[in-house]
């Protein structure tokens, strides 16, 4: 999968650095004391300038739903810097770990308790993460989505596109429970969350990675499933690609597994797509609308869209029409006049 983003797509948020401004009028002309040497934090600094207090940089980090699907939510986590933010995302990855007062409603970590990240190398676009032997008290049923959710966090951080795995500095092949291998690297090319349809004919098959709406309470939340798509003379090109992932996308997902799409029977992309300096532009029939009165677009077949086809290499923003004409509406009633580009992390909120 691609990065972000494909199953963001992901960018790192920069460190911000508070500067103090001036508390006080003029000086006086005497002091009966020279000032003493205080070294502020970041809060304080910010408290004695009178500044409000900079919310700490979100990340993406991979969590289990109440359904078992990895899914990204942004948590908002202490300030850490260059390599170290790297290896706090794993940090927050452990049961009953920092994280655990951050969890929200339904979700919990993947990492087994008391896990310990020794340590995270780049080198080549490849993060060597280093786990404590802790790491291996899993069950066999959780392998798939530990090492998901390793493997789409990290890779959220620009410089990493593949991820090896480590116990106190010993490679692993496979992982150690129900034996998944893991030898060669992960990416998110090796997918999230597999539609659980039995695929016959995986030689001639390809992955692409779809995203579906799930329910938790009053929460909602968007999911990326790994589904396969014919590997042919339609989808060899980036163009017939996206029209595979909108078809895809139509069809919904799985029966069974427990989430839902707001896309109309019958959608379909009317002219082949146009693919300019990373800019999709689709033009859909008129079944793409919400709302045909008000020529409105739901958001989440907007923010599917959007999702999924940003996980596509090359792909970073979407512009939409109906029969030939840029005159949709968004839910808020805001016109769609600019291409939409992937948000810096999923499940933050509306584009």
């Amino acid at each position: 999968m691609q990065k972000t983003t494909k199953w963001v797509a992901c960018a790192v948020a920069s460190s911000v650095l508070l500067t103090g401004c001036g508390m006080f009028g003029e000086q006086k002309k005497e002091q009966i004391d020279p000032p003493k040497n205080v070294t502020y934090t970041k809060e304080e600094q910010a408290k004695q300038s009178g500044e409000k207090k900079v919310e700490a940089a979100k990340r993406e980090l991979y969590l289990v739903d109440k359904n078992g699907f990895v899914v990204p939510q942004a948590l908002a986590l202490p300030d850490a810097k260059d390599n170290a933010v790297i290896k706090q995302s794993l940090e927050y990855l452990v049961k009953d770990g920092p994280v655990t007062n951050l969890l929200p409603n339904g979700f919990q970590a993947v990492l087994p308790a008391n896990t310990t990240v020794n340590g995270v190398d780049i080198k080549d676009g490849t993060a060597i993460a280093d786990f404590s032997a802790e790491f291996k008290k899993y069950k066999k049923e959780e392998e798939r989505r530990i090492v998901e959710a390793i493997t789409w966090t990290l890779t959220q951080f620009k410089d990493v596109q593949r991820v090896k795995i480590r116990i106190d500095g010993q490679d692993l092949a496979m992982m150690p429970v129900d034996k998944t291998p893991i030898g060669e690297g992960l990416s998110r090319a090796d997918g999230i969350n597999f539609d659980d349809r039995q695929v016959l004919d995986v030689m001639n098959t390809k992955p692409v990675t779809l995203y579906f709406v799930a329910q938790n309470n009053k929460q909602t939340y968007y999911v990326p499933v790994t589904r396969r798509i014919a590997n042919n003379k339609e989808t060899a090109t980036k163009e017939g690609e996206v029209i595979a992932v909108v078809n895809e996308l139509v069809k919904g997902p799985s029966y069974k597994s427990q989430l839902s799409s707001d896309f109309n029977a019958g959608v379909k992309v009317l002219t082949p797509p146009k693919l300019e300096g990373g800019k999709v532009t689709l033009n859909f029939n008129q079944n793409i609308y919400g709302d045909t009165k008000k020529s409105m677009i739901s958001n989440h077949v907007l923010q599917a869209l959007v999702l999924s086809l940003t996980e596509q290499k090359g792909v970073e923003g979407v512009a939409i029409q109906v029969d030939g004409k840029a005159s949709i509406v968004k839910e808020n009633g805001e016109k769609l006049t600019a291409p939409v580009t992937r948000p810096q992390n999923v499940n933050t909120g509306s584009f």
